[in-house]
Order: structure tokens, then sequence, then C-alpha cells
């Protein structure tokens, strides 16, 4: 008998939905980590760690500098705005050592905290860790181990939520979010080597590649639309890294998972928010300005970067009702049973599979579960605002983080229509023109050192 059309086009959907689940799934449960090697050419005294902050102070920070501190990098650097850095002081001498030094900012601004410190970085390896992370002991062998491979040019981390004595429904679905993203990363790098973003909450780069010319202008001068971009600095050097073929890794394993916090009130959907908005902005960048991820990593293109464009809440209503349509003609007994299979797989299955590392860790939490199946339907909302606010940058969620919050995202002057009809300049003048224009410095190519092996990295055709 001939599938209806309501029967093809449910099948179908099916498919292209939960396909990318499935075989997630596998790819996560035989995921490997690179192993620590028994003699490694990168110890702790090639990391310098940067550690980028607004207040130069707080319990946090201070707890980040101490277990950072526990790892003996090389050196360690503070990088506040200039109003902080008398507290940033304070802080310091708190811990009596002479491997953390401090640099500071005119304005609250990541990117620029980043590259003022990016120049003093004398290390192989530059490691940067937000302000509120926690590091294993254990962390910089494991991190380093991926720069084995000539090749690696970063490596991130596994991250959990720093849990709270007593767990609410906000730091509940803040720990499923990072276990959603341990997840996604881990699986998409196993198939083709592909990941949505290195988290810039404890993340590795080759320090050669960032103080190369060329990063730095790109870096400083990223544009989205008819604005200049200050904002989603992770997500800029993730597909730096990719678009001029160096490797990446994430570790996911333990004794490479860093704790994290998240906001713990309903500021959590602000958060959201922000984290949307930048997802929204590097997606699209990457399948229709860089457009070479469809050929490099088509798998994490379909299972991540096309998500943004086509996984909705209403997507899953959509399916259960082609399902119910394409049934009507199948004897009562087998309808309900089909489409209680599809509901479970759908609305449970589909939503808390993903999260089997948080359940067996919390097995209580699988009460709440439903808070869990709700707030993936609120996510559409959230996800349609980010969408109609992608020019909108602030967090909302911290303070003193928006104090700046217009330098993240600088309108840029229209051209001047009237220069555009004036008549065409003379070969002299374009001559003399192109001598005085700043443009964007080559990316160095053929040039490797022991350094950077290989600092000559071609770039796809972008």
């Amino acid at each position: 008998m001939l599938l209806s059309c309501w029967a093809w086009a449910a099948f179908l959907l099916f498919i292209f939905r939960y396909l990318r689940l499935v075989v997630n799934l596998i790819s996560n449960w035989t995921y490997k980590p690179i192993p620590v090697p028994e003699k490694p050419n990168y110890t702790n005294k090639d990391v310098t760690v940067i550690i980028p902050t607004i207040e130069g102070e707080g319990d946090n920070l201070c707890r980040t500098i101490e277990t950072c501190l526990a790892t003996q990098p090389f050196e360690i650097m503070i990088v506040t705005i200039d109003a902080s850095i008398k507290r940033a002081e304070r802080t310091v001498a708190a811990f009596n050592t002479n491997k953390i030094r401090i640099l500071s900012v005119a304005k609250a601004n990541k990117r620029s905290q980043m590259c003022a410190a990016i120049p003093e970085v004398m290390t192989k390896i530059t490691i940067f860790a937000d302000d509120d992370v926690i590091w294993p002991h254990t962390i910089l062998p494991w991190i380093l181990a991926p720069f084995e491979n000539d090749e690696m040019g970063g490596v991130g981390t596994s991250q959990r939520l720093m849990r709270p004595e007593k767990t609410s429904v906000w730091s509940f679905l803040g720990s499923l979010y990072l276990e959603r993203r341990n997840f996604d990363c881990s699986a998409c790098l196993n198939i083709d080597g592909g990941l949505p973003c290195l988290s810039g909450r404890t993340v590795a780069y080759r320090t050669c590649i960032l103080q190369d010319d060329a990063f730095t202008y790109g870096f400083t001068n990223e544009t989205w639309r008819n604005f200049q971009l200050n904002a989603d600095d992770d997500n800029f050097i993730t597909r730096w890294m990719y678009a001029y073929g160096w490797k990446i890794a994430m570790q996911y394993h333990k004794a490479c998972e860093v704790q994290t916090t998240l906001e713990d009130s309903p500021k959590y959907l602000k958060q959201c928010l922000r984290w949307v908005r930048s997802n929204w902005r590097s997606n699209l960048t990457s399948m229709f300005v860089e457009k070479h991820y469809w050929k490099t990593t088509p798998w994490t293109t379909y299972a991540v970067f096309q998500t943004t464009l086509t996984a909705w809440a209403f997507t899953d209503l959509l399916i259960f009702f082609l399902f119910y349509r394409a049934t009507e003609d199948l004897s009562a007994d087998v309808r309900q049973k089909i489409l209680t299979t599809i509901g479970i797989w759908i609305f449970v299955f589909a939503k808390s599979i993903k999260l089997y590392g948080h359940w067996i860790r919390y097995p209580a939490d699988l009460l709440m579960l439903p808070y869990s199946i709700l707030f993936g339907h609120l996510h559409g909302i959230i996800k349609l605002a980010g969408l109609l606010t992608l020019s909108a940058t602030s967090w909302g969620s911290r303070d003193g983080a928006d104090e700046d919050n217009h330098y993240r995202m600088i309108k840029l002057p229209p051209y001047d229509t009237d220069d555009l009809e004036a008549s065409p300049p003379s070969a002299s003048s374009f001559a003399d023109s192109m001598s005085t224009a700043q443009y964007p410095p080559p990316y160095k190519k053929h040039e490797p050192d022991e350094t950077c092996p290989l600092q000559g990295h071609y770039s796809h055709d972008l």
C-alpha cells in the first residue's frame, strides 16, 4: 500500500528533525578525549592565563585566581578596567605572588581586555578564563595534550555548573544548558571535527595565532551588518581557527572539567537571550557569509548551525499533527499505539536523553524534568526575541557589565552617496589612496617556526 502524503511528510520531517539526535547519541557514547602523553612537549611553564574581569574583586574572582595558581602556570594576567584597578591590586596583593600581572583598559569590553593582554604573552600557549570558574588541579596536562598535534589551534574544556546547596529551578536549567552543550560539542567533534563554539569560560590557543597581525585586525574590526561588533569574542576566534585550517579539540573528561556559575534567578532568562543573539549572529555568519562549513564540517552544520533556522518548538507539534493525520485510516488500537510512541519520543525521550549524564549524577533532579520540557517551549519565544533584537548586546544579568554596552555594537557611518556619484579617480590618485588607506594585513603564509609549527595555514575560500 502506498503511503499517503501525510505519512511521507511525517516520516521525512521526523527523520530530518531526529536523525541528528540518534547519530549524536552514538557519537557522544563513543567519544574519547585525547590522552596525556608520557613525555609532553608542553607543560605548565608554557602557559599564560588571561582573566578578563570588570569588578577586579570578589569571592568568585579570588577562587578563580586561587585554582589557576594551583596549576602553576608561567604567568596570570588580570585584565580589568581603569576604574577597578585599585580593587584588582588589593585582590592580587592577598596572594603574595609575583606570577600575577595586572593590566587595565578604559572600557569594560572583553575583546579590548583580551587585546591588551595578548601582546604581553611570552609563552607558547594562552588560556583565557572567565572570572567565575573553578579549575581542577589536573586541567593543564589535559588541555595541553591535544597541542602535541601541530595542526591543533584551540582546545576547549568540559563545563559544569557549580551546584548550589539548594537547587532551584534556575540552577537546574543552567545545569542542563551546560550538560547539553558538552553533549553537542563532544558529539560533533567526534564526527567531523566541528563544534558550535569554543566557550571562553576556559579555552586554550596557540599564542602565535592570537599574536598574528591579521588575527588582531580581524578580531578588532569584525562587522555585523552595518555595525562594528565587539561582542561574541569566542565565536569569532572559533570561526577564525576553522577558516585558517586549524584543528580544534575539546577535552570532555573529568580531569579537564571546569565549574562555573550562572544566574540563579529570573535573570537567567536574560542570559539565555544574550546567548541566543550571539548564536543567531555567529551561525548565520558561518552558514551564509563564510560558507566553507558546508564542505569542511557538514555534520556540524546540519546538527548545530542550521538548527538556528529550523529548530522551533512548533516543529514538534507539527510532526505529531502529521502523524495524527497519517494514521487516520488505521484501527483505533494501532493508531493509539503509534501516536503514544511518537508523543513519548518527541515530548519526553528527545527532551531528556541528551542529559543522561546529569540524571546519573543527580537522579533526584528527574522530578524537575517537567520544568525542562516546559522551558524548551518557552525558549522558542526567547529565540524569536533574540532574532528580532540582533543589534542588542546588553547582558542585563550582571552588575556593571552594561555601563559601556554601546561599545559592543558600534554603528558604522553610511557610505557617502555623493562620493559614489562623483567622477572616477585617476590612476595616480587611486595609487595614492592605496598607499594611505588602512587594509587588513595578510595572514602570514609559509613561515613556520618552532613556536607555531603551522603558522602559515591556508585559508578556505570565504
